[in-house]
This record gives structure tokens, sequence and C-alpha cells, in this order.
């Protein structure tokens, strides 16, 4: 199975695509360890929109 490409997007509550280091798109951001079929989570209690940066 091929692995999503580097930048792939995923939103709060949506399951994460692919093991690896993800970004939030804005600011403050953060990065955060999250494993592929986990429910990507909220940052600062609110929904935002998680970046992969790099494989687990």
């Amino acid at each position: 199975m091929a692995r999503q490409p580097l930048g792939t997007k995923a939103s709060t509550g949506q399951s994460c695509p692919e093991s690896g280091v993800w970004e939030v798109v804005s600011t403050p951001s953060t990065t955060a360890p999250i494993a592929k079929g986990n429910t990507m989570p909220p940052y600062n209690r609110q929904s935002v929109t998680w970046k992969l940066k790099q494989y687990a």
C-alpha cells in the first residue's frame, strides 16, 4: 500500500490517513505524533486542519 504524500491534510474528527508527525495549519501551531486510524484531535479546544509533516 502506498503512503499518503507529505502535505496531506486532515481535519479534527476525521480518521488519520497516515501515521506520522502532524502539524496544525494555523497560528499558534503545534506538532503531534498521530497513528493511522486514530481520530484527528482538536487543538486549543478548537477544530483545526492538520498537515502531515513527517512519516512515522
